[in-house]
């Protein structure tokens, strides 16, 4: 699957379909914005369209919609727990925002996930920094 660009226009409309919630939090991630509510993605750009996280009972819906599909990122048909809008979801501002609003809704309804630990520090850059001190002491 060759890979598409996030049209730059996508940022401000997903923006504005997000709930006006301050549990949603922001990043930028392969060029698309991703939105996730206590720690679980719930909503993406991704190439054309919008990626969503829905509740198990609302996937054959979302999956009914023509143009629709399961997120396969990278094109090799494994399956995903995602949905793939239709990309003419795009122009519809008040049916892209129903849709982020359900993931949203079932997203918010799972237990948060824990914060991310902090990674260790790698061993040999630990090494360097104790050779670089004792080299200081001298």
């Amino acid at each position: 699957m060759a890979w598409v660009k996030v049209p730059a226009e996508h940022h401000p409309l997903f923006h504005a379909a997000l709930p006006k919630d301050r549990r949603v939090v922001t990043k930028n991630m392969f060029g698309g914005v991703a939105a996730s509510v206590n720690g679980h993605l719930f909503a993406g750009l991704f190439g054309r369209s919008v990626m969503l996280l829905l509740p198990e009972k609302e996937r054959a819906e979302a999956l009914a919609l023509e143009g629709a599909g399961w997120f396969d990122p990278m094109g090799d048909g494994r399956k995903s727990d995602k949905v793939m809008l239709p990309e003419a979801m795009m122009d519809d501002a008040e049916e892209l925002r129903h849709w982020i609003g359900r993931a949203f809704a079932g997203a918010a309804k799972l237990a948060p996930k824990p914060p991310k630990e902090a990674k260790a520090a790698k061993p040999k850059a630990a090494a360097k920094a104790v050779k670089a001190t004792a080299k200081k002491k001298k």
